[in-house]
């Protein structure tokens, strides 16, 4: 092309020693046109036909790779190799020139070339996230290991390139500077150590609903990466944990309790100790027409009057033989009440236990699983429970223990 050039500036008639100068520039000026060319093939035709194929397709991961800017990136390369062929041959003769040329043009290549595989990192990362499996085991540690992998080798690509030295003479020298490394990338090694056990063992994944008093975390998992895990709160506050931190130290994971089939209610109801005392007739009477407990009312009193018959004990004083007691058959109304329940789970752990006595009266405890675990709804469902069993207590003339208020005092002091 130069000698082609050459000749029809001479048959032109133009100086012998200008014409060197102007084939050059004439050349140069091609090669800027060729890279515009190139540019302009690869982004308005071949990006656009392509852009236009992948949105006609039913897959979505070609749709990911075409939005994290895979293709355009790529694009860049063509103007560069344009350059990086083409320059050696206009700038024959200037060494210097041309290595400086084709170096910068190398060095531009590597970066893009850097740019196009982080893009594609994330498109994969992106994708594999589509998949239930992305839920259980994460691998955002990886990626980013890999892109700090690949953004070394294309630093030490780049800076052999600008010390005209090989990259095996530049690795062969970083024992020396080993022990700085570790110290920078401290965080990293660990968060990377970290990760591989959290994934090997299954301890914490994306959407894991986590507890970690320490660091203020209580929620929602919403990121696993090489350094850091992030939490959304309750309260949509966002609470960033050190990766290696989920080794060394405790947290709680509910995943056990999601997966479930119930999430549990434990909680218990104080009952004044002066109100419990034994049924009388009266009191039976009353409770026969509770439905819940109709058929255990009559049970209980015909196995009562039969053993305390057989044993020939004198009923004329309570405290002889068998008696039903009013927080006994409260208890037994809370059995029936959550046994009827629609919300409690029937084939995972079902209590209604006293637990031992305290200066605040008598716990009855009841520990039951609900079936319902949005918390929600299981807040309400809760909440009806507790509601029903402090109205009903009264019936059973019992009272729920209270510490004496500011009314009762001046109540007190009134009478």
């Amino acid at each position: 092309m130069g000698n082609y050039i050459n000749d029809v500036l001479i048959k032109l008639g133009v100086n012998s020693g200008i014409v060197v100068v102007l084939v050059k520039v004439i050349a140069g000026a091609i090669i800027i046109v060729l890279c515009f060319v190139a540019d302009y093939i690869t982004k308005r035709l071949i990006i656009r036909s392509l852009t236009t194929f992948v949105s006609r397709t039913k897959t979505t991961w070609d749709d990911i790779i075409l939005k994290r800017n895979v293709f355009t990136r790529l694009s860049h390369f063509a103007p560069a190799l344009v350059i990086y062929f083409l320059a050696p041959f206009v700038l024959e003769g200037y060494d210097q020139l041309t290595a400086f040329i084709t170096n910068i043009t190398y060095i531009y290549m590597i970066a893009i070339g850097l740019l196009v595989i982080i893009s594609f990192l994330d498109a994969v990362l992106e994708i594999y996230r589509t998949f239930e499996v992305s839920r259980d085991i994460p691998i955002k540690v990886f990626i980013q290991i890999i892109k700090v992998a690949v953004l070394f080798t294309g630093g030490i690509l780049i800076l052999s390139t600008i010390l005209n030295r090989a990259p095996l003479f530049l690795l062969s020298g970083l024992g020396a500077i080993t022990a700085v490394l570790m110290l920078i990338f401290k965080d990293s090694i660990l968060g990377f150590v970290a990760g591989i056990q959290l994934i090997s063992n299954n301890m914490v994944a994306r959407d894991d609903w986590i507890e970690m008093p320490n660091y203020g975390a209580d929620g929602d998992v919403i990121d696993i990466s090489l350094t850091t895990v992030k939490v959304r709160n309750w309260d949509k506050t966002i609470t960033t944990i050190p990766t290696y931190a989920l080794i060394t130290d405790s947290f709680k994971n509910w995943r056990g309790m999601q997966e479930s089939g119930g999430r549990r209610i434990k909680r218990a109801i104080y009952i004044d100790m002066t109100t419990i005392k034994f049924c009388t007739a009266d009191m039976l009477h009353r409770f026969s027409k509770i439905q819940y407990i109709t058929t255990y009312i009559e049970t209980k009193e015909k196995e009562i009057v039969e053993h305390n018959a057989t044993l020939n004990i004198d009923v004329s004083s309570l405290v002889n033989g068998r008696h039903l007691t009013n927080i006994g058959t409260f208890r037994a109304y809370v059995v029936a009440y959550l046994n009827n329940h629609p919300m409690i789970s029937q084939n995972m752990t079902f209590l209604v236990r006293q637990l031992k006595l305290t200066e605040n009266g008598l716990p009855i405890e009841i520990y039951v699983f609900c079936k319902d675990k949005v918390w929600a709804n299981y807040e309400a469902i809760q909440a009806d429970i507790f509601d029903h069993i402090l109205a009903i207590i009264p019936e059973f003339d019992l009272k729920v223990f209270q510490n004496p208020s500011g009314s009762d005092f001046r109540g007190l002091v009134r009478n």
